[in-house]
């Protein structure tokens, strides 16, 4: 395997020494080798998440625990695709050349959880995940363990950009609404029948926004401090749209003056939200979820919060509101034998869905990290994809 770079098997890509230090761009990492179950990926395209910038900034633990073991650098990037370029002697079911899609969460397959009696490879024991328990996807190949169980190939008509949009956000959000939120598989509505909340409209938001849309529920309502988000949104498919003011979450909630709380009261009739999905991750976008929810409700957090809110459990005792986690996506098969995201794939090639309407923009490396250190104090429309990873990059020959 060739580098881009150079005859030495070296390659470009982003790396932080410790956290909140600048992310450089360095032209002398080393190419990955393979693990006996893994491949190694040239990334075509990766995202900029804000989950990245959470684990920049030192509020994950499989990063913290990364840097104590093996020691900086780090290279951040978890939402990827691109095409095989090396496979693991124990790899059958991938090939040199396969355009593939890369979940962010490889599950073991055989721990408590992924096992046939729970089945929950979404909170696999013993996960890995690009760029967060391993060196990850801002750079120009990646090593991806676990690749037969884990890895799927992006069949033709679906694009490697499209499909990096399915790495985290997308399938994330897909499995927010459907399968924790349950929008299509309450026993007493249809989802044709249902109000969904979102609070908080980035690209999580806004793709979850595209799911609710696309799968039938009669009012999308979309929550965000940006007039510009609330456009998007309602571009994917979103019925109603509130503006929210930046509150200080210290105060005691007061719903009789918070205008995100009367708004939607007014739009499902005085019920509020059958579901409410906190995308923001932000402690008054979790308030305004939980208040906001309808009496038997149910209320997902996926959202990564950056600081503890103040619940008010009575309300969710009281109106037996359903408080639920979701985290990631898992493209393992399930006892049908289908495989969540090979489904994802297909209604993205039919047209149902369509990610690369989230893509505000594609960028270089170097634009990427600055896009991604910018988080500190705004958020971008949609999601930004990085495909370029040697513009203004001299390599050293």
């Amino acid at each position: 395997m060739a580098s881009v770079c150079d005859q030495e098997n070296q390659m470009i890509g982003a790396v932080y020494e410790s956290f909140n230090d600048q992310i450089k761009i360095s032209n002398s990492l080393p190419i990955p080798r393979p693990s006996p179950d893994g491949v190694v990926v040239k990334i075509m395209a990766t995202g900029v998440c804000r989950s990245d910038w959470h684990g920049w900034r030192g509020h994950d633990d499989d990063i913290k625990q990364f840097l104590r073991k093996c020691g900086p650098p780090f290279v951040p990037g978890h939402e990827a695709s691109g095409v095989v370029v090396e496979v693991g002697p124990d790899v059958r079911k991938i090939r040199v050349g396969d355009r593939v899609a890369i979940p962010f969460i490889l599950s073991c397959g055989k721990c408590r959880e992924c096992g046939d009696d729970r089945k929950r490879p979404t909170v696999c024991e013993n996960q890995h995940q690009p760029g967060f328990t391993m060196w990850g996807t801002f750079a120009e190949y990646c090593a991806v363990t676990r690749a037969d169980r884990n890895l799927k190939i992006i069949p033709d008509g679906v694009s490697t950009i499209e499909a990096a949009a399915l790495g985290c956000r997308f399938t994330t959000a897909y499995r927010a609404v459907l399968q924790q939120g349950q929008l299509c598989r309450d026993g007493n509505d249809s989802s044709d029948e249902k109000t969904i909340a979102v609070f908080g409209c980035g690209g999580l938001g806004l793709s979850c926004i595209a799911i609710a849309a696309a799968f039938g529920a009669r009012r999308v309502v979309a929550v965000d401090v940006s007039s510009d988000a609330l456009r998007k949104a309602k571009e994917l498919g979103a019925t109603h749209t509130v503006l929210a003011t930046i509150s200080n979450p210290s105060k005691d909630y007061d719903p009789q003056n918070n205008t995100v709380y009367q708004d939607i009261m007014k739009i499902s009739d005085g019920v509020g939200a059958d579901l409410t999905i906190d995308a923001g991750g932000f402690e008054q976008t979790c308030l305004d979820a939980v208040w906001s929810c309808r009496r038997g409700g149910r209320m997902v957090q996926v959202g990564l919060p950056s600081s503890p809110p103040k619940i008010p459990m009575s309300r969710v005792a009281g109106r037996e509101i359903s408080i639920v986690g979701s985290h990631g996506f898992s493209s393992v098969e399930d006892s049908s034998g289908i495989s969540g995201l090979d489904h994802i794939l297909e209604l993205v090639k039919t047209g149902k869905l369509r990610p690369k309407m989230l893509v505000d923009r594609e960028v270089s490396l170097e634009e990427g990290v600055q896009e991604l250190m910018s988080m500190n104090k705004t958020s971008p429309l949609g999601i930004v994809m990085i495909t370029n990873f040697r513009a203004g990059i001299n390599c050293k020959l």
